[in-house]
C-alpha cells in the first residue's frame, strides 16, 4: 500500500506492558470482554473488535495454560495498572508504524466525509494492559473501546494473521485498522447506541444478528477508505495485490471459518461477525463503491 508519514499530531500512545485483569468488556460492540469459546458458542451480544473471534483460535491453539488470561479481579479505574507500567514509544517498529501509517490516512479521509469529525485514539500495549473497557489482553485480538474512543492493538497479532490464518500482506493489515476505525464511526453517528438499544429488547439471535449488521457495515467502511484514500501527492493507498490481501484476511476471519477451525459445527444463530462470504463481500462493496452511503447493512434486506 502508498501511504505517507503517520501525523505526530495524532493521538497515539504505546501503553507498555501493564496489569489488566479479567475485567469488563468493550470492542466493535459495547459487551462484556468473554474469553475463549464463549462469544461464538454461546452467541452473547458483543462483539469485541473486529477480529476479537482470533480470541476463540487463540484459545484452542495456545490452551488454557498459556498467558492469555489473568483471573484478577478488575479495577474501578480501567487505566490505573498501567501507570506503574513501562511506557513505550509509540510508532517505533515497523508494525507499529505501519498502523500508525494508517490510522492517520483513515482519519484524514473521515474528517473529509464527517462534518467536526472527532478522531480516535490508537493504544498500543504488549500482552496485557487496560481499557476504558476493561482489561486489553492480545488474545482478544484488536478492539474498538467506545468508552474512550481508543483502537487498542498489540501488533503481535499482525504475526497471527499471517502464520496461523495465512492473512499476510499490508493490506490485511491495513483492513485490520480500519475496520476498527469503522467501529469509532459507527459510535460518533449515533450507529451504535441505537443496536444496543434495539439488542436491549431483542432476543438472543436477534441481538447476535445485528451485532453482525454492525461488524459488516465497519467491514464496508474498511473498502470505502481503502477504495477512496490518496496519499498527499494524490495518489491512491491501493496497489495491485491489495484487494486480494484485504479479502483473504475477511475469509480468514468469517464465523463459519473460525468455527469449523476449531472443531465446531458453524450455528448461525450464535455468529456475531458475520461469514466469510458475508465479510467479503462487505468489504468488496466499500472497495468498489467508494461510499459509505453503500454501506447500510441495516438497512438492507438481505446480508
Amino acid at each position: 500500500m502508498r501511504l505517507d508519514d503517520y501525523d505526530p499530531g495524532d493521538d497515539i500512545r504505546d501503553l507498555g506492558r501493564g496489569g489488566g485483569g479479567f475485567g469488563g468488556g468493550g470492542g466493535g460492540g459495547m459487551g462484556g470482554l468473554l474469553f475463549g469459546l464463549l462469544p461464538m458458542l454461546l452467541g452473547r451480544k458483543m462483539g469485541c473488535g473486529t477480529i476479537l473471534l482470533i480470541g476463540v483460535l487463540a484459545f484452542v491453539f495456545l490452551g488454557p495454560g498459556s498467558q492469555m488470561l489473568s483471573m484478577g479481579g478488575g479495577t474501578a479505574d480501567p487505566m490505573a495498572d498501567s501507570r506503574g507500567a513501562q511506557q513505550g514509544v509509540a510508532c517505533d517498529t515497523a508494525a507499529e508504524r505501519f498502523a500508525c501509517q494508517v490510522f492517520s490516512s483513515t482519519n484524514r479521509f473521515w474528517e473529509s466525509q464527517i462534518s467536526g469529525y472527532r478522531a480516535p485514539g490508537l493504544r498500543f500495549y504488549t500482552d496485557q494492559n487496560s481499557s476504558g473497557c476493561g482489561a486489553a489482553q492480545a488474545a482478544m485480538g484488536p478492539f474498538y473501546c467506545p468508552a474512550d474512543h481508543g483502537i487498542y492493538l498489540d501488533t503481535s497479532f499482525f504475526n497471527e494473521l499471517k502464520t496461523k490464518f495465512g492473512a499476510a500482506g499490508d493490506a490485511a493489515q491495513a483492513y485490520v485498522v480500519a475496520h476498527e476505525v469503522g467501529h469509532h464511526i459507527q459510535t460518533i453517528t449515533g450507529t451504535s447506541d441505537q443496536v444496543r438499544r434495539a439488542q436491549a429488547r431483542a432476543s438472543q439471535a436477534e441481538g447476535n444478528a445485528l451485532q453482525v449488521r454492525m461488524e459488516l457495515q465497519a467491514d464496508c467502511y474498511a473498502g470505502v477508505w481503502a477504495s477512496q484514500a490518496r496519499t498527499k501527492d494524490g495518489q491512491t493507498v491501493m496497489e495491485p495485490g491489495d484487494m486480494e490481501e484485504a479479502m483473504t484476511a475477511a475469509n480468514a476471519i468469517g464465523d463459519d471459518t473460525l468455527m469449523r477451525s476449531a472443531g465446531q459445527r458453524p450455528v448461525p444463530e450464535s455468529f456475531t461477525h458475520g461469514t466469510s462470504e458475508q465479510r467479503m463481500r462487505w468489504l468488496r462493496r466499500g472497495l468498489e463503491t467508494g461510499d459509505p452511503r453503500q454501506c447500510d447493512t441495516f438497512g438492507a434486506t438481505a446480508i
